[in-house]
């Protein structure tokens, strides 16, 4: 399987170059009429990372202690494969894999990494962006832009996973096989969606054992209803694919207010006092604002800022911890000096998906494009995940990013250098304290076409 859309994807690429002229391209796009309103395009991106981490209490890597780890891994490579073929009708297919490093576990064999993230249809029922109608395997979500991120055109060096509330729980690294309306109506961006989650029994995991604290059900089964509304104070976003671009380096003056939600009737379940089964519903809710604009044309400055309020419900005292291509594999708490039942602690991971509050916000300024002598632009930014969980017993987890982008060109080719501050806990005497911070700090270049 593997080699045939390994020659499709070749014969394809090879295609298109040679369609195109010696002048260089945009994009390998061929069209299918003259007027190249119907095409068909590829992308390609790959997101190679090296990184310093000091490691969380209790860490280990292939067995043996380690109070910090140095790693090289592939946070994403992703193949796009996607065209307009009739004024009506657009296809779009994504394949590839994600934090893929020495502890990837595929099981036993590091093989097995890749597969579709996406593989959808979608009608266009108006002339313009009015109204689509599209299902099959997507990430078309609610809740928030980042719950549908472009990660080719991400600002930061990595997007707020803990606004992906089921990533490899009940879908597909954020993908669900899902019914959606979209469009644009005036200033109105809006996405409906109905999605039938995969059984958390097919994720991989080990499933957790029933308890107090309310986890994925592994009985009945509900579809999921999402919905995402942006009021567009000045120009339009993109609306080509379902993806969420991350900033538009100054090509596009945009500031948005966002609403968003989902829910799924008895998503969960937990055991009462009484020893009875209880199921919950999962309910989210999300109000946010983006802004991305240039400042001066001339010297090729622009803001991006992102600000969202989060509001997570998973049922009592749910609690999931994830670390982002995490590099352990072990620990050597006791289950006594840990956070029972709430997924793996060692490492880089942190509390990142629970029932509570959350305030992410992010900043980046672009600066002048003549700074360098014309040797690409730089970025600084900043980000700050502020999450409250009702399982933490009144212990915040604060996050904070500070990187600067060097844009080579664009995001075409970049690199980014990042450095993360984090929490960690400690149990003493039956207590959850806080514990010591961590720190990371990663150095990535994407290549993006």
């Amino acid at each position: 399987m593997k080699n045939y859309l390994g020659i499709v994807a070749f014969s394809l690429l090879a295609t298109m170059l040679c369609a195109q002229s010696n002048a260089e391209k945009e994009s390998l796009k061929f069209n299918i009429n003259n007027e190249g309103t119907h095409y068909f395009q590829a992308t390609f991106l790959n997101q190679t990372w090296i990184r310093y981490n000091q490691s969380n209490p209790g860490t280990l890597v292939e067995g043996l202690a380690q109070k910090e780890t140095f790693d090289i891994g592939l946070r994403r490579t992703r193949m796009q494969l996607f065209g307009q073929i009739t004024d009506k009708a657009f296809i779009y297919f994504q394949f590839g894999q994600n934090n893929f490093n020495p502890q990837f576990n595929t099981g036993s064999n590091r093989k097995l990494a890749a597969f579709f993230h996406d593989a959808l249809c979608e009608f266009k029922v108006s002339k313009g962006n009015q109204l689509k109608l599209g299902g099959g395997l997507t990430i078309a979500n609610g809740l928030s832009r980042f719950s549908q991120p472009s990660i080719g055109t991400i600002m930061t060096l990595d997007v707020p996973v803990g606004l992906q509330t089921t990533v490899d729980q009940t879908d597909e690294f954020s993908r669900k096989l899902s019914l959606y309306a979209r469009g644009q109506v005036g200033k109105l961006d809006y996405r409906l969606v109905l999605s039938d989650p995969f059984p958390i029994a097919s994720n991989g995991q080990a499933l957790p054992t029933l308890s107090t604290n309310a986890n994925f059900a592994q009985l009945g089964h509900h579809k999921q209803v999402q919905g995402y509304f942006i009021w567009q104070f000045f120009e339009h976003e993109g609306h080509n694919t379902p993806y969420m671009t991350g900033t538009y380096l100054g090509k596009k003056k945009i500031f948005n207010i966002a609403v968003g939600g989902e829910f799924q009737k008895n998503a969960m379940w937990r055991r009462t006092s009484a020893n009875d089964t209880a199921y919950q519903n999962m309910t989210h809710f999300a109000i946010e604002s983006f802004l991305d604009m240039p400042l001066n044309k001339e010297k090729g400055t622009a803001i991006s800022a992102y600000a969202g309020y989060i509001n997570t419900n998973f049922g009592t005292n749910y609690l999931r911890y994830n670390g982002i291509m995490n590099p352990a594999n072990g620990s050597n708490l006791s289950a006594q000096n840990s956070i029972a039942g709430q997924g793996p602690t060692y490492g880089n991971a942190v509390p990142m998906f629970g029932t509570g509050t959350t305030v992410y916000t992010q900043l980046g300024y672009l600066l002048p494009s003549k700074l360098l002598g014309g040797h690409g632009q730089l970025m600084p930014y900043v980000t700050a995940t502020f999450a409250k969980y009702d399982r933490l017993n009144g212990l915040n987890t604060n996050t904070f990013d500070a990187g600067i982008n060097w844009f080579l060109s664009g995001h075409k080719s970049k690199i980014t250098l990042d450095l993360q501050n984090r929490p960690t806990y400690t149990i003493s005497n039956s207590r959850l304290l806080a514990g010591d911070r961590k720190n990371s700090l990663t150095l990535q270049y994407q290549i993006f076409i």
